[in-house]
């Protein structure tokens, strides 16, 4: 009987997890069958889509609450489905909020459940640890130190390691990144990334465009790129762009990677992004803004419990990059920032060896292990 594979991924960066989660099982299970929520990448790998991993890219306290009767309704029949397909394990990618639930319901019908991402539960909320050990047989974590708060809450988790940690290449090539941009001599070259949801660029993008302005007055030989996720982030960028009088700002679809290893320095939300530009040893700013609603609850009840929130920050247990939160992003503090990092090479060449160990440790076969820890968890593999 084949290996039958429930899985539900949350949005772009859940997919590539995904596709990547389910050749390194077929590697060892040739004849697995995948089903369930998935992107573009996870069903060119095979899987099939009941639904798209799309829906699920909402981010924030208030913002779920909005669309809260279709992602209930969509888990509803979810449940509906993978009990009736009985799948060996299902796998949540991503996607706490929405794949803890699905899981419960799951495990409590008998199926092995596994997490793979950690919700940041030892960020805020940690009190959420006590559901996902009901929910959850396994967590898969990226990142080193989560296993450690795990192990205090008698859950069982295992570091994998970080899958983009592979598959970008330790030293970039700056050079090469910039030919392929078609970037012409060694000015210098600033990287925005205002984030890959609707939301984040509606919060973020105005005040990167404002940062870009700020920079172009004091520096005019700085050039810009905008590497944009999808169309409609594409779009309410551009509007944020027209609507000032921005510098020139060349936007771009895709090439994320290659934009930041191109660039002097990067200007970023906070997210998978940050570890991208960690990987690709670039200094960066990060900003970071919530809805309002969200951002007075968090600070309200005290919920974050860590003083970083951008991934180089907590992989190094101390301040490396500049952090901006909430009321704190703006043009003038994120130029600002910028300003210093391009004036300070030795900064630059002091956070390239940080970020270059940090590789090291993330680069560890994140998807084969993550597949190993799986078939282990249901007694086909080594333990």
């Amino acid at each position: 009987m084949p290996l039958r594979v429930g899985i539900v991924a949350g949005e772009a960066s859940g997919d590539t997890l995904g596709a990547a989660l389910m050749e390194a099982v077929r590697e060892r299970v040739h004849d697995a069958e995948f089903f369930g929520v998935a992107g573009p990448k996870m069903v060119a790998a095979g899987c099939a889509a009941w639904a798209s991993a799309g829906e699920l890219a909402v981010m924030g306290i208030a913002e779920v609450i909005t669309h809260l009767p279709r992602l209930v309704r969509l888990r509803r029949r979810l449940v509906t489905q993978l009990q009736a397909a009985r799948p060996h394990v299902f796998i949540g990618i991503d996607a706490p909020e929405f794949n803890l639930g699905l899981a419960r319901r799951l495990k409590r019908g008998g199926i092995p459940t596994v997490q793979y991402v950690s919700p940041q539960v030892w960020a805020w909320r940690q009190g959420r640890v006590r559901s996902i050990g009901a929910s959850c047989d396994l967590v898969l974590c990226l990142l080193p130190f989560e296993t450690a708060f795990y192990a205090q809450h008698n859950v069982r988790a295992e570091f994998v390691g970080h899958p983009l940690a592979d598959r970008i290449p330790l030293g970039s090539d700056r050079a090469a990144a910039r030919r392929a941009l078609g970037i012409v001599g060694d000015s210098t070259l600033i990287a925005l990334l205002p984030g890959s949801r609707l939301g984040e660029v509606s919060r973020l993008g105005a005040h990167f465009v404002d940062a870009a302005r700020w920079l172009a007055a004091r520096r005019p030989d700085i050039e810009f790129i905008a590497p944009m996720a999808s169309e409609d982030v594409r779009a309410v960028f551009a509007s944020q762009i027209e609507s000032t009088t921005a510098p020139p700002i060349r936007v771009i679809d895709g090439q994320a990677q290659v934009a930041m290893t191109a660039a002097n320095a990067v200007l970023v939300a906070s997210g998978t992004a940050t570890l991208e530009a960690t990987l690709c040893e670039r200094p960066m700013v990060v900003a970071y803004r919530l809805g309002a609603t969200t951002a007075f609850l968090l600070r309200r009840f005290g919920l974050v419990k860590v003083p970083y929130f951008s991934q180089p920050n907590l992989l190094a247990g101390r301040k490396l990059v500049p952090e901006f939160f909430q009321e704190q992003v703006t043009g003038e503090a994120l130029g600002n920032a910028l300003l210093g990092i391009l004036d300070d090479p030795t900064q630059a060449a002091m956070l390239s060896r940080e970020f270059r160990i940090i590789h090291e440790q993330l680069r560890v076969g994140g998807a084969d292990r993550a597949a190993d820890a799986i078939l282990v968890l249901l007694g086909r593999g080594r333990v």
